[in-house]
């Protein structure tokens, strides 16, 4: 039992990593531009998939196809901004429409994937040297284990990039008052399509981090990795990327946990219970006071 449990607690520390990720590039969408993305999931597998052709098409390797990732969905999210998100500003509820176009955005970036891979489940079939490495009592897989340092590593980047440069700041100023940003000359168009392409990629970086750490993907497991998200978001408190960051590591912690001592059909459900549990107690999420300061 006790090598269960470590192996729970090492497993859910590092697909808390990853949710955690994905959590903080959707908490920064909606704190900046108070959009409700539900085609981030896509981006994620759309992430994944990129790894998976450059390794398989290329021969890349994964830590390669990360930055490659990076550069590629940042771009995109650039273009998407000022190709859609304009518009939304013009419509009497944003938020609302924002989730409505997402969502068929969702729809059409999955059948696109689904028209170039096919439903078939696919993997990247890449061996780290060594396959595992022994943490304690229990081996752990390597690709794992780079998995985790890299998001240790992107979330210590990020949080330094938050706390200590102009642009961070500016970020996170945005979140909390955009029309006390926009008094002091700051370009918030600029801003907003900035922190779009950040968190778009982010969102392709952790897809790779998917396909390192998850057995399987195909081109409709963007919504769970979308509500995932959401649920992180929502733990954590709106707009907080501190509280995105814990949230996804409690999230990961309670489902790998859960897998240790409940039958897999009912470990599936103890975050929603985790969710449920905090809005009751908590509605703004675990930090969510300090993102209303």
């Amino acid at each position: 039992m006790e090598i269960l449990v470590l192996n729970g607690l090492l497993n859910g520390l590092i697909v808390g990593g990853v949710y955690a990720l994905i959590g903080l590039s959707l908490t920064l969408l909606y704190g900046v531009l108070r959009i409700v993305n539900f085609a981030h999931g896509e981006f994620v597998i759309g992430g994944a998939f990129v790894a998976y052709v450059l390794y398989n098409s290329l021969g890349i390797p994964p830590l390669l196809a990360m930055p490659l990732a990076a550069v590629f969905f940042f771009g995109l999210g650039w273009a998407g901004y000022f190709l859609l998100i304009p518009r939304l500003s013009r419509s009497d509820d944003p938020e609302i429409m924002s989730f409505l176009m997402m969502y068929g955005m969702s729809i059409a970036l999955a059948a696109v994937m689904l028209l170039l891979f096919e439903a078939d489940s696919r993997s990247i079939d890449y061996a780290f040297e060594p396959i595992s490495m022994k943490v304690g009592l229990v081996y752990v897989s390597t690709a794992r284990l780079v998995a985790f340092g890299v998001t240790l590593a992107m979330s210590a980047a990020l949080a330094w990039f938050l706390f200590r440069t102009l642009p961070g700041k500016a970020l996170r100023a945005t979140i909390m008052n955009r029309e006390a940003i926009q008094i002091v000359g700051v370009d918030v168009i600029k801003l907003s399509a900035f922190a779009f392409a950040l968190a778009t990629a982010i969102a392709g970086v952790s897809g790779v981090l998917v396909a390192l750490v998850f057995p399987a993907f195909n081109p409709f497991s963007g919504t769970d990795y979308a509500i995932i998200g959401f649920i992180v978001v929502v733990l954590g408190g709106l707009g907080n990327p501190v509280g995105a960051l814990l949230a996804g590591l409690l999230y990961g912690l309670a489902e790998q946990m859960s897998t240790v001592f409940l039958p897999q059909a009912m470990a599936q459900i103890v975050g929603f219970l985790i969710l449920v549990t905090v809005i009751l107690v908590r509605p703004t999420g675990i930090l969510g006071w300090r993102a209303q300061r």
